[in-house]
């Protein structure tokens, strides 16, 4: 292998090495101070220059230290005498909630600097879902959140909550804000629940889906030691987030008794 291409090489072995880890200095190491990348979220027109790369990686590392995946897969590399260039499928992903066929394609454009290579150009993508596999993919989202509440499983039922939700809940405040705030309101349902046999469903689930946002709806059912279960009306709004949806606006409500 030609010292360049090796040289390549062990850059982005590092690089995805370090961002499994979590360690930001280790990920912005090799890259250009005016490196543009296209990530996978919006900004749409990408992000330019290092201050901006480094701000998009901490949410990255919080998700990721759930135990989601980051695996150099295939890796392939072409260097000239001062330009060259990277194409990578990796997996990325929190196990059990993602299709493993799915890979995240990775291309990066280096040039040399003072005889050493640095990245000036990432590109991050994965290949675009069709609205039927989105919508199974929202359905799975309910599955996992049914398993996990009946389990008390607080850490599960939140690990695809947004940072910034909203949610209005049956009782007040007005709004909750933030994952925070959500957390609570889950663990005090789950906490008075505690010792009885819990379960939640949405029979009549219904999804729609056009492009990175998603809307669900349908009649909550929570049926606890058995008993005559009780209907609330639920509206759900998600964006997705990387491999998966993460849910960014909630709306429950109890009809009113005339």
């Amino acid at each position: 292998m030609r010292t360049d291409d090796k040289q390549i090489r062990e850059l982005v072995e590092g690089w995805a090495r370090a961002v499994h880890a979590g360690d930001l200095d280790g990920v912005v190491a090799d890259h250009a101070g005016d490196i543009v990348m296209f990530d996978v979220p919006p900004p749409y027109e990408g992000v330019r220059g290092m201050d901006a790369y480094r701000r998009t990686w901490p949410w990255f590392f919080d998700w990721q230290a759930q135990g989601a995946t980051f695996d150099l897969v295939e890796l392939e590399v072409t260097a000239g005498e001062d330009v060259g260039y990277a194409f990578a499928l990796l997996r990325c992903g929190m196990p059990g909630a993602y299709d493993p066929k799915v890979l995240l394609r990775l291309t990066l454009g280096l040039r040399k600097e003072d005889g050493r290579w640095v990245v000036a150009h990432e590109h991050h993508s994965f290949p675009q879902a069709d609205a039927e596999a989105a919508e199974r993919e929202v359905h799975e989202r309910f599955a996992r959140w049914s398993e996990q509440t009946a389990a008390g499983d607080l850490e599960g039922m939140m690990a695809a909550i947004a940072d910034d939700v909203v949610a209005y809940e049956q009782q007040g405040p007005l709004r909750y804000e933030g994952v925070d705030e959500l957390r609570e309101v889950c663990r005090t349902g789950l906490e008075a629940a505690a010792g009885a046999t819990v379960t939640w469903d949405v029979p009549d689930l219904e999804v729609l889906v056009r492009e990175d946002l998603a809307v669900a709806w349908g009649l909550d059912r929570i049926r606890v030691d058995g008993r005559e279960p009780v209907l609330s009306r639920g509206t759900r709004v998600f964006r997705r987030r990387g491999d998966g949806w993460e849910l960014v606006h909630e709306h429950l409500s109890l009809p009113q008794e005339s």
